[in-house]
């Protein structure tokens, strides 16, 4: 297990010089899950970077696949492919898309991206791990402006039916999706209220909070005969000066000082 704090914070500083080498991007979808991303990949999950295809390996899907970018960093970090990758996000030819695509990066499990059907083919892996007989896990990543689509209850109705207690779900509450504040597109209410009520084991912590995220984590695991849910209260942009705070950065736009001023943040503050 990594000094996950530390963790984290190499993967929003890298994250930033993704976006940097763009001078756009989906910034603040991105920047909320990377504390997740830090305990998943800094030793909550089965994996094997040399290996990406090993079958026994717990799978990762990112439903807001528009967080890739976090997803690559974590990714290159651990060596699934050269760093030197991620300057070309979403440039011609690239192995890295803007949003996740199996076929083209090592290490990501599922395309993603239409939001609203990461649940459904979760689900479908973690029943298949529970079919094949494998001793894995399914993770998924959702957000809270996501869960305004039908097919996000529907599969966790499944999921609860199925007992997939192999199947552990962060939902990832910003409280702002792309045309601005949840509360005002589709009102939520609270969600682990929701969750809870659909069969799930569920957990609110702060998602910005490595220990707590990691502490909630094997909890999951220690549950059984139900899914697991762990609702994570986080900002969207957190710990980019020009994207934190702002209502509408789900996808943003920036200047060179500004991003100049947000590593240097980043680097100092977090």
């Amino acid at each position: 297990m990594q000094n996950l704090k530390a963790f984290a914070k190499e993967i929003r500083l890298e994250t930033l010089r993704v976006f940097e080498a763009r001078g756009f991007g989906h910034v603040g979808g991105a920047m909320s899950v990377v504390e997740t991303l830090a305990v998943l990949y800094g030793g909550a999950m089965r994996v094997d970077p040399k290996n990406p295809d090993w079958p026994g390996r717990d799978r990762l899907v990112v439903s807001k696949g528009h967080a890739g970018p976090a997803v690559y960093a974590a990714l290159a970090m651990l060596g699934y492919f050269d760093k030197a990758l991620l300057k070309t996000l979403n440039q011609p030819g690239t192995t890295l898309p803007s949003h996740c695509d199996r076929l083209k990066t090592p290490g990501i499990d599922m395309t993603t991206g239409s939001l609203g059907q990461g649940v459904s083919t979760a689900v479908g892996i973690a029943v298949g791990q529970k079919l094949s007989g494998f001793d894995a896990r399914t993770y998924l990543i959702i957000g809270d402006g996501e869960c305004d689509e039908g097919q996000v209850w529907e599969g966790l109705m499944l999921a609860r039916h199925r007992k997939l207690d192999n199947l552990t779900v962060f939902c990832d509450r910003n409280g702002q999706q792309l045309d601005g504040f949840v509360k005002d597109v589709l009102d939520t209410s609270d969600l682990a209220e929701k969750f809870a009520a659909f069969g799930f084991f569920t957990q609110t912590v702060n998602g910005h909070d490595t220990e707590e995220i990691a502490a909630a984590v094997e909890k999951a695991k220690a549950n059984k005969e139900s899914p697991s849910m762990i609702v994570l209260n986080t900002k969207k942009g957190y710990g980019c000066t020009f994207a934190e705070g702002q209502e509408f950065n789900h996808h943003i736009a920036f200047t060179a000082e500004q991003m100049k001023e947000a590593l240097e943040y980043a680097e100092k503050n977090l």
